[in-house]
């Protein structure tokens, strides 16, 4: 507010004016105030009516306050009735959510709210798209009373562009979607194909949405190349997912104008440990460096700082870096290539904890006792000098295999490594104690040749180097939740929830058919560790670990803390990776407000703000891992194009009625044995047994079975891998 010039009366009543004039120049009212304003108004409002009774005469703050309600509308807190007036969504019974799209036509609304899922038909997602924000009314209820619903208004077309093969028949164009949650087909109009060939994967700007009574139009904006053109694999998905990839220039100008070093002014009030000898220790190829580690001997344990890129100190609410870095939420790792959170010149520049170089971070410094309990712990700015850039590689040779050359090389840091290494111990075994859950299975490694396709596939597992990092990070984390929680600073939360009664009642259904005591309902972690080890020697351990993977849920960002059940944690956050993840750039501006010594209803979020902001980044996170593994999936299919008529040897991931998932042993690589090709018998399913039994020959397919297979066929468009057993003989 500009000084001299009386505040309007809104200011005195809105919970977050405060918090509102620390993010902004020429703060409006915040969402919080605008849903209580309209609550207590009780009748729809238009906008100029709006702008009157807040006083906002001047032209700016108007602007302000429409593109405020415009993301209030996108994200369903508020809807437009047909004269143009705004109206709380929740006075006129609708549910707003995300349209998630089925390769059959119909779909679902993912409810913003907790609820459940809101079935829509096939002619109800006619006039939408996988990924649009809507409003629905409920229109009725199955049979197993399950919502369905109608669409009563669209607040944000999210799909403006579409990847696929482009086809041209009988004079006709059209772009089908290479996702196969979208089943529009993009109408192509003659004049609008450019130098797209029938048969080439394209990038279709859409320029006419679809409505319930035609298709999307569109434009090729973009030629991918065929099948065969190097790097498509990323372009596809890139497209297909909607990843932000491009920099607006004023992000860009203003991580440039940062520079390339840390000024002396930026030390100043700072905590020097820059004689400390922390190291980085990451993967060979990591470029972006946001977490560096030191410990020392203490009479009674260790002490252990965890140093963090302090990424808040030039991310602040108010620039455009941070409105593009909450819309990507998270960088993106392709094979060969990222999409960052934030410019190189920051993610890889000066936000990298690089070798002897100063860098300011955020520190957070533990003391440990040798049974690897955190007593005591503060976070504090610092201004750091990395003593070394580690890779896993040099260092788990180092410590677990005592070789030689790879402790000379770590020359005097050996013995500040070994430190970290009996901490990671003394963390072990108490994560043991308290039943954390260990799935620890390996990964695919794909290597590429120049042209960018697949040469070898390896198999990846974690070493001890790795979970040094690991343990050390979520020590930090813990504390963090714990800060921001003992100041009542909102704040995400990364939990990760039990079973619930669906879940369970499959397990336990599992586990007493193979004759294994299931863990009691409504189970805490230690239940599974404890099942855990009393599988440990059985011949189906893979088999049984796998079911019970499938029957805890996904790990999400949300403001209310329920902890983390895989790791047996009651508070849990992220806070170690403010470069790639945008909740860990919240928890610094929440632990870094505390510092400064502000109250918590001073944060310039609130409650609400988290919980919009934990939905999108739990989607954003989900969104980068489909984008990932459906690159990955391509590049497996065209690896196994040459290898049609190959025999391998497998295991058996998936056992449903039509058929049997496979994984190839030592490729990570997976397809289907479809029912038909098991031949000399019909072959019942049984869902509580994940078994296929033939009805004459008794023969059996489990999950975990090893099985020996024929790659059949591959389709690139689908992602599919179809295999055939081979003659063999099998368990009765």
């Amino acid at each position: 507010m500009k000084k001299n010039k009386k505040a309007p009366w809104w200011v005195r009543e809105d919970p977050d004016a405060q918090a509102e004039a620390s993010k902004h120049e020429h703060p409006i009212p915040s969402r919080r105030f605008l849903l209580k304003y309209l609550d207590r108004y009780g009748r729809p409002i238009g906008l100029d009516k709006l702008t009157d009774r807040l006083e906002l005469p001047d032209k700016r703050d108007v602007n302000a306050l429409k593109r405020r309600l415009k993301a209030m509308l996108r994200d369903g807190e508020l809807i437009r009735n047909r004269r143009g007036d705004y109206c709380l969504t929740r006075e006129i019974q609708l549910v707003t959510g995300t349209i998630q799209g089925h390769k059959d036509g119909f779909g679902f609304l993912l409810p913003d709210e907790e609820g459940p899922d809101v079935f829509l038909s096939p002619h109800q997602m006619r006039g939408v798209m996988h990924g649009d924000r809507v409003a629905v009314r409920i229109s009725g209820y199955d049979d197993r009373g399950r919502p369905e619903g109608s669409i009563v208004e669209v607040l944000d077309r999210c799909t403006r562009e579409l990847v696929g093969r482009y086809l041209h028949e009988a004079g006709l164009g059209f772009v089908g979607p290479d996702n196969p949650r979208v089943s529009h087909r993009i109408v192509i109009p003659p004049d609008k194909a450019g130098k797209a060939v029938s048969g080439d994967y394209v990038v279709a700007r859409i320029t006419q949405q679809p409505t319930v009574h035609t298709q999307p139009i569109g434009r090729i904006s973009r030629v991918l190349g065929d099948e065969n053109t190097p790097g498509v694999e990323i372009d596809m998905a890139i497209s297909a997912y909607d990843l932000p990839h491009r920099w607006p220039k004023a992000a860009l100008s203003e991580a440039k104008a940062f520079g390339d070093s840390v000024p002396e002014s930026a030390k100043r009030d700072r905590v020097d440990l820059r004689d400390l000898p922390l190291v980085t220790i990451d993967g060979a190829d990591a470029r972006d460096f946001d977490d560096a580690v030191y410990c020392e001997e203490t009479q009674n344990g260790w002490r252990l700082y965890v140093a963090i890129a302090d990424v808040a100190h030039y991310v602040r609410p108010e620039l455009e870096l941070d409105e593009e870095a909450e819309k990507r939420g998270t960088s993106v790792y392709f094979t060969r290539r990222v999409i960052p959170m934030l410019p190189e010149a920051l993610s890889n520049g000066l936000c990298s904890l690089k070798p002897d170089v100063d860098r300011l971070s955020l520190v957070c410094e533990m003391l440990v006792r040798r049974d690897g309990k955190v007593t005591r712990s503060r976070f504090y700015d610092a201004v750091i000098r990395s003593s070394a850039r580690l890779t896993y590689g040099e260092v788990a040779p180092a410590l677990v295999d005592k070789d030689k050359k790879a402790r000379n090389k770590l020359g005097p840091l050996l013995a500040d490594i070994e430190r970290l290494h009996a901490l990671y111990r003394a963390f072990a075994k108490r994560r043991k104690r308290r039943g954390a859950i260990e799935f620890d299975m390996p990964q695919a490694l794909l290597l590429l040749g120049e042209n960018r396709r697949v040469e070898r596939i390896l198999s990846y597992e974690r070493n001890d180097a790795h979970r040094i990092i690991e343990e050390c990070m979520i020590a930090a984390n813990v504390r963090a939740a714990k800060f921001l929680q003992r100041h009542h600073i909102a704040t995400l939360y990364r939990v990760h929830a039990g079973p619930d009664e669906e879940r369970y009642e499959a397990l336990r259904e599992f586990l007493e058919s193979i004759g294994v005591k299931p863990p009691p309902p409504d189970p805490d972690p230690l239940h599974y560790a404890n099942l855990m080890r009393r599988i440990a020697d059985r011949p189906d351990v893979e088999m049984i670990e796998t079911v019970m993977l499938r029957s805890l849920a996904r790990a999400v960002y949300q403001p209310k803390n329920v902890g983390h059940f895989g790791l047996a944690l009651s508070e849990y956050a992220h806070f170690t990776s403010p470069i790639r993840r945008y909740p860990d750039l919240l928890a610094h501006r929440g632990i870094k407000h505390v510092l400064d010594g502000r109250r918590a209803e001073q944060f310039c979020y609130n409650q609400n703000d988290m919980e919009r902001l934990g939905r999108h980044c739990s989607s954003t996170e989900r969104r980068a891992d489909d984008a990932t593994r459906d690159a990955t999936d391509w590049l497996k299919c065209d690896y196994m194009r040459e290898r049609i008529g190959k025999v391998f040897d497998a295991f058996i991931t998936g056992v449903t009625g039509f058929g049997l998932f496979v994984q190839l042993t030592g490729l990570h690589i997976e397809g289907l044995v479809h029912v038909s090709t098991l031949r000399n018998d019909y072959y019942d399913f049984d869902a509580t047994r994940h078994e296929l039994r033939g009805r004459r020959s008794g023969t059996l397919y489990r999950l975990s079975d090893p099985i020996r297979v024929r790659c059949v066929n591959v389709d690139m468009n689908k992602r599919n891998i179809d295999f055939e057993p081979v003659e063999e003989k099998r368990r009765r």
